[in-house]
């Protein structure tokens, strides 16, 4: 165990993947006023749409719409997800600040996600990832399934570095590691972390927790004591996978920001500026704020 980081950066997706699977339409107008919110709150990287096919993710249909509108700001980067050279030259054009795109650490996941296997998956996002270097557009990498698959079992931690290795020696500068059906542990999420770091460097991770069985700070809180310094968050705790049955939100930015600044670690973001534009999101999808620390300083 090494001394815990100083500052950790908090990258929002509760606007793209938050918001991707909700039932009840979202309007632009909506999406612009949370980004908005978020935007003054100290984040510095912002999830903000995604270029996919809207009859495959209909709520991100106005993501050109939303990019348009934000009001940016200058230490804000605003990023999309791209799976495909289609989706990242309707990306370039809308201005984004770096795009993403997403593999699976788990075969059946993969088949199940994007309609093709990890290898095919990887083999598709090299045009994109090379004409981003060309365009000098950052390009981030999501890895699935890093510790199960509600199709495949368990994943081996040697599979999931192996597909990490693949998207960082491609060009990714940073590997999110996706815990998507939530069910990871403390030891897991080591175990995991300790294998991909042997073939990425620590420095180049984040870790991207889903909370369905309560596990998410938890996870966290190794993930620091490992070394990583940035983690996936979502606003109110919104998001879910429509592939992993069962698998409720994202961690809370809100609850993870408490955590952190509990540890004295620096983030620079303001909570009760957080907290507004949770419960902005929240009200408008007619649901309390599913964020525990915005809870109970709701009603404190």
């Amino acid at each position: 165990m090494q001394p815990l980081p100083s500052s950790v950066t908090l990258f929002e997706v509760g606007p793209r993947d938050g918001l991707q699977n909700e039932a009840i339409p979202v309007s632009a107008e909506v999406k612009v006023a949370l980004i908005n919110m978020l935007s003054e709150t100290g984040l510095r990287r912002i999830e903000a749409g995604s270029f996919v096919s809207p009859k495959w993710v209909p709520q991100m249909a106005t993501s050109a719409e939303v990019f348009a509108a934000i009001a940016r700001h200058q230490n804000v980067r605003y990023a999309a997800l791209t799976p495909n050279m289609r989706g990242y030259e309707a990306a370039v054009k809308a201005k984004v600040g770096e795009v993403a795109v997403f593999a699976a650490a788990s075969e059946g996941f993969s088949q199940k996600n994007i309609n093709c296997g990890i290898e095919e998956s990887i083999t598709r996002f090299i045009p994109i990832i090379e004409t981003a270097r060309q365009q000098n557009i950052p390009v981030r990498g999501y890895v699935s399934c890093v510790v199960a698959c509600p199709y495949d079992g368990d994943i081996a931690p040697q599979k999931v570095a192996e597909v990490a290795r693949r998207l960082y020696e491609l060009g990714c500068y940073e590997i999110s590691l996706g815990d998507t059906i939530g069910v990871g542990t403390p030891s897991r999420i080591t175990e995991m972390i300790k294998a991909v770091s042997a073939e990425v460097p620590i420095n180049k991770l984040a870790l991207h927790c889903h909370d369905t069985y309560g596990q998410a700070l938890a996870n966290i809180y190794a993930a620091l004591q490992l070394g990583v310094a940035t983690f996936d968050s979502s606003i109110a705790g919104l998001g879910g996978c429509p592939y992993a049955k069962g698998a409720s939100g994202n961690v809370a930015t809100e609850d993870l920001l408490y955590l952190l600044s509990g540890l004295e670690i620096e983030t620079g973001v303001d909570l009760k500026k957080l907290i507004d534009a949770g419960n902005l999101i929240s009200k408008q999808l007619g649901r309390s704020n599913q964020s525990k620390v915005a809870q109970a300083l709701n009603f404190a």
